[in-house]
Formats: structure tokens, sequence, C-alpha cells
């Protein structure tokens, strides 16, 4: 992989993060928040992948160091995250990138899968100024409470047909909270598919054309609303 890991300033202290960025150095800025696992190889490589498409990416270690491949470790890791801390992380990691990183937009993009599509969201509301754009995969976390009259940027959703975790009746109602509020979003549940069908690193649930599918979304939602 091409990118660096980097430490960037967060409550008085640092976090580090995976910084990805094109080969011009510049571009509109990404957040790309990691899935319960940790700052795995596979959030790494999402985050090179925008990198290649011209956009600079930030992707935070909000468990500092720790990663699992462990379901059971992985839960564990998830419901003892400090959700302030998360903030205050996703905060500082959304400034270096504007300010530091190299990002070219005032305003950045944030994705996130599974556990990191709810902290999006989340970022969305703390950093209200600094977030132009969200992408949520299948999003949740049980322990994150969104005020959704903090959250401006319009929502790009993908969510999966047979997801046991986030339904598509729980998909529909987001959708349905954010527009009451005046979000703008496009929200697609993919047939056929289950959580994590993004992540091709787990073959049991990968699905190649959803996945491919939801990517070009999420670069043509993010040129578009990053201008």
């Amino acid at each position: 992989m091409a990118g660096r890991m980097v430490e960037f300033p967060s409550n008085g202290g640092t976090t580090p993060g995976y910084l990805a960025s094109p080969p011009a150095g510049r571009g509109p800025g990404v957040i790309v928040i990691q899935e319960w696992w940790g700052l795995v190889d596979h959030i790494k490589d999402v985050a090179e992948r925008f990198a290649r498409e011209g956009f600079v990416a930030l992707a935070p270690d909000l468990y500092h160091g720790q990663a699992t491949t462990e379901p059971d470790e992985a839960g564990k890791l998830m419901m003892a995250l400090n959700i302030d801390q998360a903030a205050r992380d996703l905060r500082g990691a959304i400034r270096y990138l504007v300010e530091q990183g190299g990002s070219t937009t005032s305003k950045v993009g944030v994705i996130g899968f599974c556990m990191g599509g709810q902290l999006a969201l989340y970022a969305a509301t703390v950093s209200p100024d600094l977030v132009g754009a969200v992408a949520d995969f299948y999003g949740i976390h049980p322990n994150v409470q969104l005020d959704f009259t903090k959250l401006k940027a319009p929502v790009l959703g993908a969510f999966a047909e047979l997801d046991e975790f986030v339904t598509p009746q729980a998909a529909r109602e987001l959708e349905e909270k954010l527009r009451q509020q005046g979000v703008p979003t496009d929200f697609k549940v993919y047939p056929g598919t289950h959580h994590a069908f993004f992540n091709d690193t787990r073959k049991e649930v990968y699905n190649e054309a959803a996945a491919r599918d939801a990517w070009e979304r999420t670069l043509r939602w993010f040129r578009t609303h990053l201008q």
C-alpha cells in the first residue's frame, strides 16, 4: 500500500490514522471509518481506492492500535468504544485532513461501514461545519444516538436486503427521519445481499455486483457534493 500512518491531534493527545493521497498529493478530502474489526487492511485498501480516484483519504484508528479477525472480540471492541472519545477523534481527523492532510475542499466526505456507518452519521452531527457529504454503508452501533437536527450534510445509504442487523425497514425509517429534517438522501437496498456485502475480504458475504454499484454511487455522491 502506498499510504502511510500519521498522527493527528485529538483531545490534548494524538490519534493514529492511515492517510492515502493521490499522485498530486491533494484532492477532495474523505474520512473512512472502520468496521468493528478495527483499522484493518480492508479499510486501508478503501482509503487507497479513494486516492486512486483523486481523493485524499484518512482512516482514523478509533481503537488506537487494537484490531481483530474474531467476531466475538470485534463485538467487545465495538461495545467498549468510548463514544465521546470517538467524537473527539473524528473531529480531530476531519480538522487534520482539512488543515494539513491535503484536502482541497473546506468540507470533507465521511464514509463508514457497519459500526463506521453509524459513526459517519455521527461525525456529521458533531462537525456539521466541516462535513459536506456522508455515505452510510449498513451502519449500526447501539450506543451511538444521533441528533438529526444537527445533521445537514446529504446522506447516501447502501443497505442489504438480507441484513439481520440493519433491516430494510430500519433503513427506510432512517431515510424518513433524515428527510423530515430536510436532509437530501439517496438510499438503496441491494436485493439478495447480506450485511457487509462491500467487504471483499469476507467471501461469505461479499457481493461483487452490489459492491461495485455502491462504490460508483459513492464516488458520484462525493464528487457532486464536495465541489
